[in-house]
């Protein structure tokens, strides 16, 4: 499952937006994020759920490791952002990619955000693979471009 949270997620007062495509949104559907975290785990409980991706805002470490402690057993949380947003600064920056891919995977694992790596394959971070493999991390791989 690929929520893509950072669409929905307001900046502002860190909730999550589940009306925000609505033209005329009122906000009554914002919801915090430990909210939107039950969300998800009553959708595992539902549903056969493997993995789940980008679930919540690119900076919002504190739910990735919230929903990691809570059911990182039974599903994979997919780190695809949040271990990749130092990539993203780095390319922004003149840190070197070889730098900040395992930069971004050494936190991701240090502050338990996730349980898997999405590896995009036009993306040489082998070290970040190798990183997360050894930690007992799963590996996922994914067939689009982050950067075109």
């Amino acid at each position: 499952m690929n929520v893509a949270a950072s669409e929905f997620n307001g900046e502002k007062d860190q909730t999550y937006d589940l009306n925000f495509k609505e033209e005329n949104n009122d906000g009554s559907q914002k919801i915090s994020g430990d909210s939107m975290k039950n969300v998800y785990k009553s959708f595992v409980d539902e549903y056969q759920i493997f993995s789940i991706e980008d679930l919540f805002d690119q900076d919002d470490w504190v739910h990735y490791a919230k929903m990691t402690e809570e059911i990182g057993e039974q599903v994979h949380i997919v780190g695809g952002t949040v271990a990749q947003l130092a990539l993203r600064r780095a390319l922004a920056s003149s840190h070197s990619l070889w730098e900040e891919a395992p930069r971004g995977v050494a936190k991701a694992i240090a502050e338990k955000s996730c349980n898997a790596l999405l590896l995009k394959v036009n993306h040489s971070v082998l070290e970040a693979v190798r990183i997360s493999i050894l930690v007992g991390c799963g590996v996922m791989t994914s067939h689009r471009r982050i950067w075109a």
